[in-house]
């Protein structure tokens, strides 16, 4: 009798005795995820560095207003970021391990400044704490100065705190699930009371998810277009992405994508050497493991009704006042004039949905959107796959580079291709900002089908070679069928994203391209502030009933 044998999806490119397996159609798909992932990534960063390495333009950095712009951007990133997860941090922790009531609805709408693009919000807190909002005319005419303006450094490090504490949140959020509550269980035991239990044995096994919360914050703050531009640039607060900003479209300086390049390596290093720390202290952290017992609630006691009221206030003030402000800019006749029934019109709403700018970057705004959901969906979908299913360095690889541009400043990608736009013939076209938000976007889909698929047993593949399949067949058949519906709600976070997205499509902006995000700021800087508030407020809404679909329980 003789016995066959059958090597498995995934057992590498070398059979029994050390053979070389003979090359198939998975490979051939490995490949061409290679060369599309090299095209959209690796080129455009390689571009990047080769023209910054030339060092004709060294010498920008130490000028002075690239100096003082590259403070304003750590600062703001920093001080943001600490903000954010302590923010995150004390939300968590309430909201996982406290008896607080109401612990649902609080998460949701603590959760909901993830959804509202931070250019929006920026409008909308300036309805609330801007030179002609009513709180300050109010104040004003009492006391004979505005109480606080947003405008300026502390305005934008508010916002970006605002707009970034979720993150740190559902990290946090997600740490806390992991921690076994026998630790806690066992110090009360030992005599500790529930708080001295919380904060002495939880919350410093917290730390590995505080530091990286921090870094992906501070990364993510870096290079922030939209809350510097509207809330910084008033009061001369000016920050890199800004500052590359203005040299790309005054031309103050000579040969500006060439300076340009120089200052987004710079944001790309600082965001590298932020992502290694990250990395080199999450192995020195504790791994533990999970229990599968139901967490005990540290009861609050007396605390619970004062820590609750302060709590839903702090909710409702950073997401609920924003939006009436939004309403109320858009109703007013003009800016600054008394809140009452004979100034509130609602013409501004009418002009801003008919206004033809406007409409024109919606459109564009739904095609690009829906085109790179499409196109991330089928690359990232596939690249998912194979980093899941497959074996081997070149499918290791292959998912590093796919996720890379997650770790960089959307300035970087941006630049990137703006070098590339010319001898690819993109420049002024729509397709340069398409190409773009592929690049950007694609990790969201990978990351959306790989982290489930991997826990996935491959048994069904296995039993598909078996049957006389192919690696390949096995693949599309079994994994890309079972990966599905993970690509399809990743794209569906593709084009939610980057139906709002700024930063890229302010830098790649040509004639017939403008996005909606695009025009919603140049009404704010035209100075049609209420049209920009009639936008800002539908945009908003949109936003925040896509979270209310995707977290609404079936029947």
């Amino acid at each position: 009798m003789t016995s066959t044998t059958i090597i498995p999806a995934g057992s590498g490119n070398r059979a029994r005795g050390g053979r070389l397996r003979r090359l198939d159609g998975a490979d051939a798909l490995v490949a061409a995820l290679w060369l599309a992932c090299g095209g959209l990534i690796l080129v455009p960063i390689g571009a990047l560095l080769v023209l910054a390495a030339r060092g004709e333009h060294l010498s920008v950095l130490l000028q002075g207003d690239v100096l003082q712009a590259g403070a304003n951007s750590l600062v703001s990133a920093i001080a943001s970021a600490l903000a954010a997860v302590v923010i995150g941090t004390v939300f968590s922790v309430l909201l996982e391990r406290t008896d607080l009531r109401g612990r649902g609805a609080l998460r949701l709408l603590a959760l909901s400044p993830l959804l509202m693009p931070p250019f929006v919000g920026a409008i909308a807190w300036l309805g609330v704490a801007g030179p002609t909002s009513p709180l300050n005319l109010w104040w004003r005419d009492v006391f004979g100065a505005p109480l606080w303006s947003i405008y300026g450094a502390d305005g934008v490090i508010l916002l970006l705190t605002i707009h970034s504490y979720p993150i740190a949140m559902i990290i946090v959020s997600a740490a806390l699930r992991r921690i076994p509550s026998d630790l806690e269980q066992a110090a009360r035991i030992g005599g500790a009371g529930p708080i001295r239990a919380l904060t002495s044995v939880t919350v410093p096994l917290l730390r590995p998810a505080l530091v990286s919360s921090f870094v992906l914050i501070a990364v993510g703050n870096l290079a922030d277009f939209g809350i510097p531009s509207i809330i910084g640039l008033p009061e001369r607060f000016v920050t890199l992405a800004t500052l590359v900003y203005r040299y790309l479209q005054s031309g103050t300086v000579d040969d500006p994508l060439a300076v340009v390049a120089t200052i987004g390596v710079v944001l790309l290093v600082l965001a590298v050497l932020a992502l290694v720390a990250d990395a080199a202290l999450a192995r020195r952290g504790w791994e533990l493991d999970s229990s599968n017992a139901v967490p005990e609630r540290t009861p609050l006691g007396r605390a619970r009704m004062p820590i609750g009221v302060t709590l839903w206030a702090v909710v409702l003030v950073i997401t609920v006042l924003p939006l009436l402000a939004l309403l109320t800019q858009t109703l007013l006749r003009a800016p600054g004039v008394p809140l009452t029934w004979e100034n509130l019109t609602l013409d501004h709403f009418v002009r801003a949905v008919t206004t033809p700018s406007a409409l024109a970057g919606a459109a564009n705004s739904v095609m690009l959107a829906t085109l790179a959901a499409v196109i991330c969906g089928v690359l990232g979908l596939a690249i998912g796959v194979v980093v899941a299913r497959t074996r081997g360095r070149a499918s290791r690889g292959l998912g590093a580079v796919a996720t890379v541009p997650q770790a960089i400043p959307g300035i970087v990608i941006a630049v990137a291709w703006l070098i590339l736009a010319p001898t690819l013939g993109l420049f002024n076209t729509p397709w340069l900002i398409l190409v773009a938000y592929v690049t950007s976007f694609t990790a969201l889909v990978v990351q959306a089908v790989a982290a489930p698929l991997s826990a996935t047993p491959t048994s069904a593949e296995e039993a598909a070679r078996v049957a006389g399949a192919g690696r390949l067949r096995a693949l599309v058949d079994i994994s890309c069928r079972m990966a599905a519906p993970a690509a399809v709600a990743g794209a569906v976070v593709v084009a939610v994203t980057a139906v709002r997205e700024l930063t890229l499509s302010v830098l790649l902006l040509s004639p017939g391209s403008q996005t909606l995000g695009v025009a919603i700021f140049n009404f704010q800087q035209a100075g049609a502030f209420n049209t920009a508030s009639a936008w800002s407020l539908i945009v908003a809404l949109v936003g925040l009933s896509v979270i209310g679909l995707a977290t609404r329980r079936p029947r």
